[in-house]
Formats: structure tokens, sequence, C-alpha cells
């Protein structure tokens, strides 16, 4: 049997050139993101976002992203979760993709600001019934008795909102992750890896090629 020590794979899909990498971060995530889509991959959106406390200590945890332009990656949450409550101490935040099957990872370091309430709405009112009423019953990372109180809560929604409309909460909406990097990674042979980095500067974006 194999052990951990003995898994790997020598990737051999693709390159990633500075010329095919262009100036524009946001047009060759937009191309990677389609590539992903047509691969029919699972869950392409799905990325992981990392977050601190003022003092230090690191969390991660998938989440989706639902939204994309070039101010940055959007994605929906608790305000009160932990990852809100990180994120309203310290706005630092990364950002990970990973599209194994591409062999592809896309690595993002910004700050978040809370989209506009109307952007948040007009999410909102796109979800599923269920997802709505879910984002009512889940005090999200708070501690809770058992799994009866959730359905308990989703059941008094139901009868609350018959007509199917309940409206968002106010503790719910939407983050925009405003990049100051972006990195590229392309596996390759003999674990010679692209990796193309792009930094904001004042004037654009600053495109460098990084070791492996």
């Amino acid at each position: 049997m194999s052990t951990l020590a003995d898994l790997r794979k020598d990737y051999s899909t693709g390159g990633l050139s500075e010329a095919d990498a262009g100036d524009d971060p946001f047009a060759l995530f937009h191309k990677w993101l389609g590539q992903a889509l047509a691969a029919e991959l699972t869950d392409p959106n799905a990325m992981i976002l990392a977050t601190c406390t003022p003092d230090g200590i690191p969390s991660a945890r998938a989440v989706l992203l639902k939204a994309l332009d070039d101010r940055g990656f959007t994605f929906f949450t608790n305000y009160d979760s932990r990852k809100g409550r990180e994120m309203a101490t310290n706005p630092r935040v990364a950002l990970v993709f990973l599209w194994h099957q591409l062999e592809r990872q896309v690595r993002v370091e910004g700050t978040v600001e809370i989209v506009t309430a109307e952007e948040s709405d007009d999410y909102f009112a796109h979800r599923p019934l269920g997802s709505r009423l879910g984002s009512w019953a889940s005090p999200q990372s708070a501690v809770i008795p058992d799994r009866a109180f959730l359905e308990a809560r989703h059941a008094e929604l139901m009868a609350k909102y018959p007509d199917g409309n309940p409206p968002r909460p106010a503790n719910w909406g939407g983050y925009r992750v405003l990049p100051v990097s972006i990195e590229f990674w392309q596996g390759r042979p003999s674990r010679l890896h692209d990796r193309i980095l792009f930094t904001r500067t004042p004037t654009g974006w600053k495109r460098q090629r990084l070791a492996p």
C-alpha cells in the first residue's frame, strides 16, 4: 500500500508563458474560470477564504465565488459568522482556487469591503427558497444544542413566510475581495511549475515570474 510520502504526480497538462498570461490578471482569471466551467469540474467557483484575527490567529474555509468584475471577487455569508467577525476587525484576506484536473491554482491576496445593499438584495432574491430560509434559520458559527434546533427554526420560517418570499436578513450579505496580488500557478513536469504573479501598483498591474 502506498504511503503519503509515495503519493506524487508529474504535471504535464500545459504551461503558462508571459505571452499567454498577458497584462490583465482579471482577463486571465476569466479565461481560466471559463475553462474550468467548460471542463465541468465540481464546484469550479469554490475558493478557500483565509481570514485572520487582529492578533494573528488564522482560519480558513471554502466559500463560493458568486460575482466577478474588475473590482474583485464577491461571495456572500453571515456577517456574524466567525469569518464575518474576523473580517470586521482585520480586512486582510487571501483566496485560493484549486482546479486539480487542470493542474492549476490561483492565489489572491487583498482586502475586503461589504458590497452594497442592492447587490446583496439582488443575489438573495435569486437564491433557492431553501437557501434563503437557511440564512434566517442558522446563527452561523454559534454553538447550537442539536440538529433539531435548526430543523425547528426552518419549519417556523416556512410557516412565517408561506408566500415563499422572505426578506434578506440584515446580518447577511456580500463581501468583495479587492486584490493587491493575484498569482497563477500551472503545474509542469519535474516540479518546474509556472508561477506568474500580478501585483497592483499605482499605475496598473506589474507582472513577474516566480521560481516554483
